[in-house]
């Protein structure tokens, strides 16, 4: 790798003089979600068109291109894959730093916000962690409680980045850049068993208005906001997960870079909404990117600089989210940038424990079991892994007040396609299973959780988990079976039950869980044991922590109907699990449910090519392979 450099730290240099011009480039990563190394650990492929050491070729790249460049993360960087997790057991074989750290060290960044996704291994793993980067890190809306939190998370509200900036005319002058970061304040609800009683969090417009003016008087002349927070359209409202837009529009901003969501701005050609404006790069008028997740991408946006009274301000901008996978040019096919030699070589000692650490044995699958169809049919993967928390929460509650109640079960099927790419699949082959196999089906660090839930919740949590399909019309023009707009992982399927989906009606919730509309609701014949579900009817759902705590758009479960949260992580208690008793679907899976049929209609479904040729009894037909290497489907509903 050749040497990376980004804007010296300033000593001596001189104000610029009244209309000196500049250019800046402010390059971001946002979710990368330790995707370091171009290798899928659960399939156990590598070569994939993501990846830090990619993404390291397009920093030198656009590091060269231009004379000013700062680097940025804008969170979630820490947790994702199994090598982000090499640091977080109680015996840790990797004696060094952190391996996300450590690349990011090697790749000179200038500073960092915290992603939700940082706290999921508790606040004392967080600040070892943040103890080993050479950069700063940022996050204004979080305040540790006093004698609560581990010394290292009294982050600043804000950083002063002041540097040494070489003008068009060739000659350096001064600049202060000022960074404030922002992460969603749900973190303390999502991560609950590790913040309650440690860590506040506060509203981050709210923060960051107080914050940009202060950050203006103490001398910034750029102000950058490093958001972990997606692009939401709604009413501006109180602690908003997805404030990007109205963070946005607060005067004194003169960037932003988001993130949180996953999806990628701008995108040229796309539909814009009210202060989205993909054309231009604009969020509220203000220069902005968000690059995506799993270093698929990086954001560049470039600024013209021009000094006023001894200040520099922005005259000019550009904004791309830039990708790893080049497209299709002129015959030549769609390549990745090549992975960066040096710092491949750096990751290889935490890749090759990475790999042993994943293909070490522990039990066995009584067939194969993949997501594949999971948002068409009840799936087998996802009734195996509801099977393993129904066993795991009923030992648990033997000899309380709850045994007894009956034992339901919710999960998701976590890989489903959608932003993740053709191969964002979960597909664990008949036969001997390894760690990776467990990963594959359970990569989150959740905890298992029961909860005490009466008939009527139970309804409507299943209505929000259907929010994920598209609304079908009968003889309207064929869509997608899909809302694309809503991540598949929302998707929970409860075992324990059967029922059907209408999707004729439209959704009750939008993807953040606020209610829309007053429909009938698409949740049909609701039944426990053959029995019509009663709103007053009593269970135990096992659920997962993050779940449980409100995640995407399902409610916060109150306090006092959490019976059981186990200490282990969930996937540590799978594997646990699999030892024992070999993973299988439990036999019935395929009744829990179905969509209710529409006569005439159908809608399409974009799967992997890894499902082969059996579509397992699914009446469908194949549409051949997409543009974006997905196998599309037509089911008949």
């Amino acid at each position: 790798m050749a040497p990376i450099s980004s804007l010296q730290a300033r000593e001596t240099a001189p104000v610029p003089a009244h209309g000196t011009t500049a250019g800046l480039r402010l390059l971001g990563t946002t979710d990368l979600h330790a995707h370091l190394m171009a290798y899928d650990y659960y399939a156990d492929a590598g070569d994939q068109p993501y990846g830090l050491t990619r993404i390291a070729t397009l920093i030198r790249a656009a590091r060269t291109e231009v004379r000013n460049t700062l680097l940025f993360d804008n969170g979630d960087a820490l947790q994702g894959t199994p090598m982000g997790d090499l640091t977080t057991g109680q015996d840790n074989e990797w004696p060094g730093a952190n391996p996300v750290i450590d690349a990011m060290n090697r790749l000179h960044y200038d500073a960092a916000t915290l992603g939700n996704h940082e706290f999921n291994f508790g606040l004392s793993w967080l600040a070892r962690t943040l103890r080993d980067a050479d950069f700063p890190f940022t996050c204004a809306n979080i305040s540790p409680v006093e004698g609560r939190a581990p010394a290292g998370l009294s982050l600043p509200s804000y950083l002063l980045l002041r540097r040494t900036i070489t003008c068009d005319a060739g000659t350096p002058h001064a600049l202060t850049v000022g960074v404030l970061g922002l992460v969603p304040p749900q973190i303390v609800t999502w991560d609950h068993a590790h913040l309650a009683g440690r860590l506040h969090a506060h509203d981050m417009v709210e923060t960051a208005r107080a914050m940009v003016p202060r950050m203006r008087a103490d001398g910034a002349d750029i102000v950058l906001l490093l958001a972990h927070s997606g692009i939401d359209s709604a009413p501006r409202g109180p602690m908003m997960e997805n404030a990007a837009l109205e963070l946005a529009g607060i005067t004194g901003v003169d960037a932003i870079m988001a993130g949180h969501s996953h999806d990628l701005f701008p995108q040229p050609g796309a539909p814009g909404a009210p202060g989205v404006d993909h054309g231009r790069g604009l969020l509220s008028g203000t220069p902005a990117v968000m690059a995506g997740a799993g270093a698929a991408h990086i954001g560049v946006i470039d600024l013209a600089l021009e000094a006023c009274d001894g200040r520099w301000q922005v005259t000019g901008h550009s904004a791309e989210a830039r990708p790893v996978l080049r497209p299709a040019n002129g015959g030549v096919p769609a390549s990745p940038a090549p992975c960066d030699a040096e710092l491949a070589r750096a990751l290889a000692p935490a890749h090759q424990l990475t790999l042993r650490h994943m293909q070490q044995p522990i039990g066995q699958a009584r067939t194969r079991l993949h997501s594949y169809l999971a948002m068409a049919r009840s799936d087998p993967s996802v009734a195996a892994m509801n099977g393993v928390q129904t066993r795991l929460l009923s030992r648990a509650l033997a000899g309380t007040a709850h045994e007894g109640l009956p034992v339901l079960s919710a999960t998701p099927a976590f890989k489903t396609g959608g932003r993740g790419g053709p191969r964002n699949f979960t597909d664990l082959p008949a036969g001997p299973l390894s760690l990776r196999h467990a990963a594959d089906l359970y990569p989150f660090p959740n905890h298992l959780c029961g909860v005490l839930i009466d008939g009527a919740a139970l309804r409507d949590w299943l209505e929000r988990a259907a929010i994920c399909f598209a609304t079908i019309h009968p003889g309207a023009p064929e869509g997608m079976l899909r809302d694309y707009t809503i991540p598949g992982h929302d998707f929970d399927v409860i075992s324990g039950l059967t029922y059907r989906i209408d999707l004729t009606e439209p959704p009750s919730y939008d993807r953040y869980g606020a209610r829309i509309g007053t429909c009938a609701g698409r949740i049909r014949d609701l039944r426990h044991a053959g029995q019509t579900v009663q709103d007053d009817a009593r269970f135990i759902l096992a659920t997962n922590t993050y779940r449980a705590n409100g995640a995407g758009a399902f409610a916060p479960t109150p306090s006092a109907r959490i019976v059981h949260v186990a200490d282990a992580f969930l996937r540590d208690q799978l594997v646990d699990e699999i030892a024992q008793t070999p993973l299988t679907a439990p036999p019935g899976y395929e009744d829990v449910w179905r969509f209710e049929p529409i006569p005439g209609a159908t809608a399409m479904l974009d799967t992997g090519l890894g499902l082969g040729d059996g579509l397992n009894g699914l009446d469908a037909e194949d549409l051949g392979v997409t543009s974006d290497g997905f196998r599309r489907l037509r089911l008949r509903l």
